[in-house]
């Protein structure tokens, strides 16, 4: 999609209110986002790893991709890219929990 401004060109735009109603759910994406981002960057170095660190980076993703998930949830009724995220962030979250479980 291509802007003008901070405005969309084409498509939909949000209202303000619509991005008030939104602000907690945009910043909580970012956050997980910005969270999942590092802990892949930590995970696929191939150096070795220090399990207590690794562990801790997994835990911290679980809980931000439950965060985010929670949030989306609450909207997913409303937009269907909040189910979809609502979803991702489940199956990251279980992933984490799982991963981390299998360090010992």
């Amino acid at each position: 999609m291509a802007f003008r401004g901070s405005q969309p060109i084409g498509g939909s735009r949000l209202s303000e209110e619509m991005v008030a109603e939104l602000s907690t759910c945009i910043r909580t994406n970012l956050d997980c986002a910005d969270v999942c981002d590092t802990t892949g960057r930590v995970l696929s170095r191939h150096t070795g790893y220090d399990a207590n660190l690794t562990r801790a980076v997994l835990e911290a993703c679980a809980a931000a991709c439950k965060a985010c998930g929670d949030e989306c949830a609450g909207h997913a009724s409303m937009h269907e890219h909040c189910r979809i995220c609502a979803e991702a962030c489940r199956r990251c979250e279980t992933a984490c929990r799982d991963l981390s479980g299998a360090l010992g």
